[in-house]
């Protein structure tokens, strides 16, 4: 683990042409046999948790299963609805909607309660998911329909529709992060390098990473199925992580060559970098792979989806910083000397002395001042730091959950206009409970009785819809029976989750509970979402847990040092703390909507804070192994600890706030995207990187490390000849040749 890495870039650098081909070969055939293999996309079954899930698979072994359903809605374009036309249009679209092999069944027309609009419900063959590839043709007719009937509005919204609009958006949004993200990234390198050729090295090597990822990805699926979600991670983490291990070898090595002066070969100093930086890169990275596999505790299929993305891409980027990085900065160095030796040649020709370069020092004066605080006075600084954090931290306390379902998507989406007109003209649509009832045979009869007993309860309760005398369906083997309760209030209400409660809490004990050996659930959009944060919440302990215990493990074991591990586990719960606080404060109020073009779901995505919270821990530790390396390492060559700290976070400065920016540029470009989880995602991850890289990399950090002295870096264990064992980060001395 020690030195593999400078075996590996020393390798690249002696064999630079076979390490470059050899990169591009691997992305073509990680990505060559991904399409191959094809992706497996997750099935119904896979999202199924708690009572919910449970209910959704009795239905599913009996054949009673809900069906992907369509709704056309069909309306005057003014004045009152003409029934005769209308009725008319309805019977067109039965005729071609019941030619389509897509479709099970069209079922007839039904009229508004205010007769201003008339709907016409399809139900497709085929799972629930799979409704959102086939609902094309569906579309075509009804935009066949409303052509042919020119008089009349014909539209059609539904969950396919609608998840086919959010997966077409999502697309879109990506494509419009991409668009935001490169061109700025590439500007904050422009700067940092100077170069265009050395600011191209990054993004090529983060672009070719990801294509790798998506490859492997798609391998991957046949493992654990991907629900789609995994892509976004991918593009995601790809770039930032891709970018910021980059940037990391690329200025440590050319530090090293600018201290250099020419005294050294360009496959010389692509070892000191990798004996330094490269070995950073490795230990972060491992860092980020470790917190982000916790997700896999939660079992869920979205955040192993997400854990996977994150790890494969990370592990890519890592392996390209320790094999094409290293060959192509030494084939750049051969052309830097290359230019330097003609330009000697010509300064030699025209009698001008040959000046030598000095190491110039990474900081300057603004990151000078902004150390000056901790440095003079370390006790005060670190007080006012910790309680600045800990105010913007303090609105987690009051963090709500939510599960983000179809009533929160973006309105831009054309069927999702439609659906808000659909349950303007039938409430009833809005949601639908599903109680699900197994037991013997024999016993159908009295369990269709209690449930008919069960709708007619709920139906007098003001919380329900009246929709008429219970309908209760029953498979052919008599084993299982299906209630469907409808509820007028859109599904993250608190109306619609009372009804929940009522219906779990009160009619079922005293109508189909009062039955013995009958298994029953209750199903749902509002089941699935309750029952879905209660899983979370169920596995937030086990997650938790297992991220701090790994954190600290790993950086104790990096840097041989318990109280580094313990402060760092410190500062991360601090970074993701006041991430979190900030999340709060502007999504789950309204006061920020105009600002970010969102709508408040006074709550939080429940998937966000899990998932940013192992995700910040795994972030955070990129910047806290490169500063706590230079510290290391500075100590390992004489200085003192309080010198260590000031020399380490100064030469690291610069480089972490560059990365820095370059990460908060990726994630901020998803606060500009149209779906309210993504834009929480985006701004937490932004706020927190920058949180991190500003105030506690520079001024939390430092200020603990100069109280605590020597005290922090106080080994794990002593070698038996007294030795201090020590993280090898002290330049080696390679062959010149």
């Amino acid at each position: 683990m020690r030195t593999r890495p400078v075996h590996m870039a020393r390798w690249s650098a002696r064999h630079p042409w076979r390490a470059i081909v050899g990169w591009f070969v691997f992305v073509l055939l990680c990505l060559g046999a991904g399409i191959a293999a094809g992706n497996n996309p997750a099935t119904t079954k896979d999202f199924w948790v708690g009572e919910a899930g449970r209910a959704e698979s009795m239905a599913t072994d009996a054949g009673l299963q809900r069906r992907p359903t369509e709704h056309v809605l069909i309306r005057a374009r003014s004045g009152p609805l003409d029934t005769e036309r209308a009725g008319a249009a309805a019977r067109d679209l039965t005729a071609r909607m019941a030619a389509l092999p897509e479709v099970d069944r069209v079922e007839p027309p039904a009229r508004s309660q205010d007769g201003m609009a008339l709907r016409v419900t399809v139900v497709m063959k085929g799972a629930e998911l799979d409704g959102r590839k086939n609902v094309v043709p569906l579309l075509d007719r009804t935009a066949q329909v409303a052509a042919a009937h020119p008089d009349l509005i014909v539209e059609e919204t539904g969950s396919p529709a609608i998840s086919k609009g959010v997966n077409d958006q999502r697309g879109e949004d990506l494509a419009l992060s991409e668009r935001l993200s490169l061109p700025v990234t590439l500007v904050i390198l422009l700067i940092v390098f100077g170069s265009v050729v050395m600011a191209g090295v990054p993004l090529l090597l983060a672009l070719s990473s990801i294509a790798a990822t998506m490859g492997l990805a798609m391998l991957a699926s046949h493992l654990m199925p991907d629900p789609g979600v995994g892509t976004n991670m991918i593009l995601l983490m790809g770039l930032a992580v891709g970018v910021d291990y980059t940037l990391f070898f690329l200025k440590r090595e050319r530090e090293e060559r600018s201290r250099a002066a020419g005294r050294l070969s360009s496959e010389a100093l692509v070892e000191l970098a990798a004996a330094t930086a490269g070995r950073a890169v490795v230990v972060s990275g491992l860092a980020v792979i470790v917190c982000t596999a916790t997700l896999y505790l939660a079992t869920d299929v979205i955040f192993s989806s997400l854990a996977t993305g994150t790890v494969l891409v990370v592990a890519v980027a890592v392996l390209s910083s320790l094999t094409v990085l290293p060959a192509l900065l030494v084939k750049l160095g051969h052309r830097a000397e290359r230019r330097a030796a003609k330009k000697a040649a010509r300064r030699a020709e025209r009698g001008v002395p040959v000046r030598t370069k000095t190491a110039k020092p990474e900081h300057g004066r603004l990151f000078g001042a902004l150390m000056r605080p901790a440095q003079r006075h370390p006790a005060m600084t670190l007080c006012v730091s910790v309680l600045v954090m800990l105010a913007v931290a303090a609105p987690a306390l009051g963090l709500k959950l939510v599960d983000p379902g179809r009533d929160t998507f973006s309105r831009d989406i054309p069927a999702m206009r439609v659906h808000d007109r659909l349950t303007t003209a039938f409430p009833e649509l809005l949601v639908k409970h599903e109680v699900v009832t197994r037991g013997a045979p024999d016993r159908a009869p009295e369990v269709r009785k209690a449930l008919t007993e069960l709708g007619r309860a709920a139906q007098a309760d003001p919380l329900f819809a009246r929709t008429g005398e219970p309908v209760v369906r029953t498979s052919a083997d008599g084993r299982t029976s299906v209630l469907e309760l409808a509820v007028p209030h859109p599904a993250p209400s608190d109306e619609a989750i009372a009804s929940l409660d009522h219906l779990r809490d009160r009619y079922i004990p005293s109508t189909v509970g009062q039955l013995g050996a009958v298994d029953t659930g209750v199903s749902g959009d509002v089941a699935r979402g309750q029952d879905y944060v209660h899983h979370e919440r169920s596995k937030l302990p086990l997650v938790i847990g297992f991220l701090l215990l790994l954190t600290f493990v790993t950086t104790a074991v990096a840097f041989r040092s318990v109280v580094v591990g313990l402060l760092g586990v410190v500062l991360n719960l601090l970074s993701a703390a006041a991430a979190l606080g900030a999340l709060v404060l502007v999504f789950q109020g309204t006061w920020a909507e105009g600002l970010l073009d969102f709508d408040s779901l006074g709550a939080i995505a429940s998937r966000v804070p899990l998932f940013l919270f192992v995700l910040l821990f795994g972030l955070s530790m990129d910047y806290q192994v490169f500063v706590v390396s230079r510290i290391k390492e500075a100590m390992d060559h004489g200085m003192t600890a309080r010198e260590a700290v000031a020399d380490g976070i100064e030469r690291s400065a610069k480089v972490v706030t560059s990365a820095a920016l370059v990460m908060v540029t990726i994630f901020a470009a998803f606060v500009f995207l149209h779906l309210t989880e993504m834009k929480q995602m985006g701004f937490c991850l932004a706020v927190a990187v920058l949180l991190d890289a500003v105030v506690i990399r520079m001024l939390i950090l430092p200020s603990a490390l100069l109280l605590l002295g020597e005290r922090a870096w106080r080994p794990l264990r002593r070698r038996p000849g007294g030795g201090v064992p020590t993280v090898p980060v002290g330049r080696p001395v390679p062959r010149v040749g």
